[in-house]
């Protein structure tokens, strides 16, 4: 047995060693997973495959790049770095530099980025006289991805107004010799699918192919993938159904609970020995995701007993909730010395994530958001506070330009270019220019009025903000209302769920601001914009290793993730399971998604859910989530924490009182 498969378990031995025909391991959460696929890929290598002939497929660039290097030191010279690895896009990038021609490409097409593809659709929309108002550029693009991976058609062009567009906009494309991500996956599978020269160069080019993460592969890449791969089928794929948690984007959880119907006659090798949980919390995820129907089962265990069972917590209200999470990481940072970067906690929605925010700002514990914008992040409190950093200081060029035209006012990109060439020709900053009557003059009087508009709004605003003992909520309750910002919002928003978002962040921002009126009466517009810019220095959001502090992440964006010590709050009905999983009939998916929570703690895991939540200002009485009831107790610790807290609050005034008592005796 070579070196690098004897550190390896049974089932991962029987996986790394499987050469020929269709193989399907089933890698449960915390088992070893990359390691066996590497160690796969370094004994084919051993046994006299060439290592160019290993085609190994990824979802991200981060997983091709780890997965490169460990192969990399697994193999003799330079073998490791023949192997072609990467993801489904660059895959197929590759295959259409090769083969462009055949699908109507010249060879040196372009890729195009998001922010490309957004000023094409505008042009596309501005050439077909759409304003922006009647279609939003982003949502048709995203209709048109839907179509290209689902292979659906958007509809007549002459008949629907998307149609038009997408035709448009798909006829600019080619015209610019362009694709975007969609276009590598449909034309690479066109290429494949109806080229059968091609098709044959990459059967003799790619004898042994493997795909990682394949729960999460959509029909598109399973079409591409048995393009790719003839009989007698030396294909591998790596993944887990129970994590398979990317319905809503087009994963489709039947190319692996269905593999046979694919690939015939599969070895089918599960890993179940997990290396990353302690007994309570895995034998707590099994209790749960067994309740799936169509599943193929397996369990995981550990040789890790712990310490620790799983709590399960009710709190009062989402405050409570989050002040209980941030007492008691604050307590095990000071008393356990435990680091702050072991603790995460993770949510189903966004939303959740203030009240948490703001529960660690207050003890100043340090944190992370990753995958979830951070609440200051967002668009509409982006705007507002910009806003209100313009009346607070007019000459701040870059929140000035934010809200000059944000709502639309009639001052456009040609007038701001103007204003900013003005203020970068006479050393002075775009306010300045803007109240120039010489510069007011170059420009048309419709851009004119619009101007003066604004810069009397901004002084009447300004001098407002910075009298005594302002009342700064109300006043930026005024300020929103008086541009329309809402009705603003309501025509940007694509269905009624996002606006409703959108009013929510400017309610909480308005509370926040309240907040901080209460907590600091004198500081007034200038200390709050300190406080929320001091708190914000955030690097590129993506980059977990970089950053200092408990992880606030969403469900979704913690898969592949561990943490020694997890929380997930908010385990009610219409938070985990959503409400709208109900409507879909994906409820199935949201207990994938509380498993993926549940298996990314490694010591210790507390699950919560509140009596009482603030909904559109009122509190609302909430259901318990109705997978707590699936969870096997036999681990798991339950705890009324407002009882709790208040017989400790009884304890401690017992003990002070008897503590006074025998020091007057004392003195006496």
């Amino acid at each position: 047995m070579s070196g690098f498969t004897g550190t390896l378990n049974p089932q991962q031995r029987q996986a790394a060693t499987h050469i020929h025909g269709p193989l399907l391991i089933l890698a449960g959460a915390g088992t070893g997973k990359t390691r066996v696929v590497t160690a796969r890929i370094a004994y084919m290598i051993n046994e006299g495959v060439k290592p160019e002939q290993i085609l190994a497929v990824t979802f991200t660039n981060k997983a091709a790049t780890e997965m490169r290097e460990r192969v990399k030191d697994m193999c003799r010279g330079n073998d490791g770095k023949k192997v072609v690895l990467g993801t489904f896009h660059a895959f197929c990038a590759r295959l259409l530099r090769e083969f462009a021609p055949k699908v109507g490409y010249k060879q040196n097409f372009v890729i195009y980025s998001q922010g490309e593809q957004i000023s094409l659709m505008k042009r596309a929309m501005k050439d077909l006289l759409i304003k922006e108002e009647t279609l939003d550029p982003q949502a048709v693009l995203s209709r048109m991805s839907k179509a290209k991976n689902y292979g659906e058609s958007l509809g007549d062009p002459k008949e629907d107004l998307y149609a038009a567009v997408a035709e448009k906009y798909a006829n600019e494309m080619r015209a610019l010799n362009a694709m975007d991500f969609d276009d590598l996956l449909c034309l690479g599978v066109q290429l494949l699918e109806n080229h059968e020269d091609v098709r044959s160069v990459l059967h003799r080019r790619h004898r042994f192919v493997m795909v990682d993460e394949f729960q999460d592969t959509n029909s598109l890449q399973m079409r591409l993938l048995r393009a790719l791969v003839p009989a007698p089928y030396n294909v591998c794929v790596v993944g887990d159904d129970d994590q398979s948690i990317y319905g809503w984007r087009g994963a489709e959880i039947t190319n692996i609970t269905q593999f046979e119907d694919f690939f015939p006659n599969p070895t089918v090798v599960k890993l179940e020995e997990n290396y990353r949980s302690t007994t309570p919390i895995l034998h707590t995820a099994n209790s749960l995701i067994k309740n799936n129907a169509g599943r193929r089962p397996k369990s995981l265990w550990s040789r890790n007993a712990g310490s620790a069972p799983v709590r399960l917590i009710v709190v009062q209200d989402d405050k409570e909730e989050a002040d209980m999470i941030a007492k008691e990481i604050e307590r095990s940072f000071y008393a356990d010395k435990e680091p702050y970067d072991n603790f995460a906690v993770l949510f189903r929605t966004n939303d959740q994530s203030r009240v948490l925010e703001q529960a660690f700002r207050q003890r100043k514990i340090p944190y992370r958001v990753i995958g979830a914008r951070s609440f200051f992040d967002r668009r509409e409190v982006k705007d507002i506070v910009a806003y209100l950093t313009v009346l607070h200081n007019p000459h701040d060029d870059i929140a000035l330009l934010r809200v000059l035209n944000t709502p639309t006012r009639g001052i456009g990109n040609a007038t701001a270019e103007l204003a900013r060439d003005r203020s970068m020709e006479k050393h002075h900053s775009v306010w300045v220019a803007l109240c120039d009557e010489d510069f007011l003059r170059q420009i048309p009087e419709k851009a004119r009025t619009a101007i003066r508009g604004f810069t009397a709004l901004i002084t009447k605003y300004s001098a407002a903000a910075q009298s005594e003992g302002v009342m700064l909520a109300e006043l930026t309750e005024h300020l929103i209302l008086e541009i329309g910002y809402r009705e603003y919002l309501q025509k940007l928003a694509k269905t009624p769920e996002d606006y409703n978002a959108w009013d929510n962040g400017l309610k909480e921002l308005v509370n926040q601001i309240t907040n901080h009126a209460e907590r600091n009466r004198k500081e007034g517009l200038a200390g709050f914009l300190d406080e929320i810019t001091l708190n914000d220095e955030r690097e590129e959001k993506d980059d977990i290793e970089k950053k200092k502090g408990v992880c606030l992440i969403t469900m979704h964006a913690s898969k592949g993730l561990e943490f020694p010590v997890v929380y997930l709050p908010g385990l009610e009905q219409g938070i985990l399971p959503h409400k709208r999983s109900y409507e879909e009939g994906r409820v199935d998916e949201e207990r994938r998604l509380f498993y993926v929570g549940i298996t990314r703690a490694r010591q210790k895991l507390t699950i919560s859910y509140v009596r009482t939540r603030v909904k559109w200002g009122k509190p609302q009485t909430e259901l318990p989530s109705p997978f707590l009831k699936e969870l096997d107790r036999t681990h798991v610790h339950e705890i009324d924490y407002s009882r709790h807290m208040n017989e400790l609050v009884g304890q401690e005034e017992t003990t002070n009182f008897f503590a006074g008592l025998k020091a007057m005796l004392n003195q006496g």
